[in-house]
């Protein structure tokens, strides 16, 4: 009995509590980011029964993703100051009520207020809480971790765009928000409970080390040593900041541009809707492989040099959409596409905690991620009012085309002496 137990003891002490701490935030973030790239296959259902124009439509999406940029500043700030934990507790319950009341609505105010609103207080702060503890936890293997974290927008779209497609095919859009909102509280609420601010509170350091001195050994031996912990406001001092903000400000919105209308224009050009989801969850998947994959290179090789790769490739990526007329065309598009924007979405969230190091990252990638949110925000509704004038999806996509090469520009104006690697 007695070696049974010290067995059942080792086996524990050698699993770091950082991994539990990423399956948490994996899940969450697949529910919660799931949701919100699954709006395109609502869109026409919803454009349909409310009588509305594709850009309208497409403004409840923006104002609910305008929403986020506040809300996510407000939870990375909450989270830094009380950790984790209660924050993603609230925004599970609220997630959950919202959806819930979105199923219940009659007109398009109504969800305006019930998905604008609530459903942004409930998810607007997933992101920077979830990928600012997991960069806490780790700093070696920072972007392998933080590629298993952010892969939960990829995964959450594998499984949720196809899922809530089934479901309004069945049941009606209602029941989908309603069976989402059900699921939202039962997931994210309960695995907030695993989250814990930073390994310091139960006695290791990040990446599972034990003690001060094995930590200076391997910082000595391994990776460059990251010397200055900025406050926010000493953030907004340096050029990489804005440098940062305005990238991510320009590829969110080529990427919701894509995420919300990849769907209808799919659909409008003879692919069935079911099929059309399948573009999306492509586009989730590959991203999976892109953040996993290009995430570790990045550990490898450094930031910089991945992030413009996978940007100029995302250009070839929206030509071949652009002439997509078969579904084999619309499939390959997605996968390229989908690789390509996961590596470049985790090698610079994983530049916010090299640059600023880990004093108030949640604060700085709340606020990063207020910049994506308002892109994500402009993109969709931009696209949909294009497209009620032109009747066409060409000017949206060139503009997509230009937004990310803004973001290639920006991310190599960076300086060099960031240009960090982890091992």
């Amino acid at each position: 009995m007695c070696r049974k137990r010290k067995k059942v003891i080792k086996i524990k002490d050698k699993i770091f509590y950082g991994w539990v701490v990423i399956g948490a935030g994996l899940l969450i973030a697949v529910i919660g980011l799931g949701i919100r790239s699954s709006f395109g296959v609502f869109l026409k259902s919803i454009e349909s029964e409310f009588g509305l124009t594709r850009g309208a439509t497409s403004g409840i999406f923006s104002v609910y993703m305008l929403l986020c940029c506040i809300f996510g500043i407000l939870g990375g700030w909450v989270s830094d100051r009380y950790g984790p934990k209660i924050v993603t507790f609230m925004m599970g319950l609220l997630t959950g009520f919202s959806l819930l009341l979105a199923s219940q609505t009659t007109s398009a105010w109504q969800l305006l207020i019930s998905y604008g609103l609530l459903l942004s207080l409930g998810t607007g702060a997933i992101f920077p809480v979830v990928n600012s503890t997991a960069s806490r936890w780790f700093h070696k293997k920072r972007g392998f971790a933080l590629g298993i974290t952010t892969s939960g927008t990829g995964l959450g779209i594998i499984i949720i765009a196809p899922f809530a497609t089934y479901l309004i095919s069945q049941l009606g859009w209602h029941t989908a928000f309603l069976v989402l909102g059900v699921i939202a509280w039962l997931v994210i609420a309960s695995l907030s409970l695993l989250l814990k601010r930073d390994p310091r509170d139960i006695g290791l350091l990040p990446d599972g080390v034990k003690s001060e001195a094995a930590n200076v050994r391997i910082h000595t031996r391994e990776i460059k040593p990251q010397l200055i912990e900025f406050s926010l406001s000493q953030a907004f001092r340096t050029s990489q900041f804005w440098f940062l903000g305005f990238a991510w400000v320009f590829m969110a919105l080529n990427t919701y541009l894509i995420l919300i209308h990849v769907v209808p224009y799919a659909v409008d050009t003879g692919i069935s809707p079911m099929d059309a989801a399948v573009i999306l969850s492509l586009i989730g998947g590959s991203s999976i492989l892109g953040r996993v994959g290009v995430g570790r290179v990045s550990d490898i090789i450094g930031r910089k040099a991945p992030a413009i790769a996978c940007a100029l490739l995302q250009v070839g990526a929206l030509l071949l959409l652009m002439c997509s007329r078969d579904l084999w065309m619309f499939y390959t598009f997605a996968i390229v596409y989908g690789f390509t924007w996961g590596g470049f979405a985790l090698v610079t969230t994983a530049l916010i905690g090299d640059i600023f190091a880990m004093h108030s990252i949640g604060s700085i990638m709340g606020v990063i991620s207020g910049g994506w949110g308002f892109g994500a925000a402009v993109g969709p509704v931009i696209g949909g009012l294009l497209f009620d004038v032109t009747e066409s999806y060409c000017f949206s996509f060139v503009m997509g085309i230009g937004s990310i090469l803004i973001a290639t520009l920006l991310i190599a104006l960076i300086g060099r002496d960031i240009d960090t690697k982890s091992t």
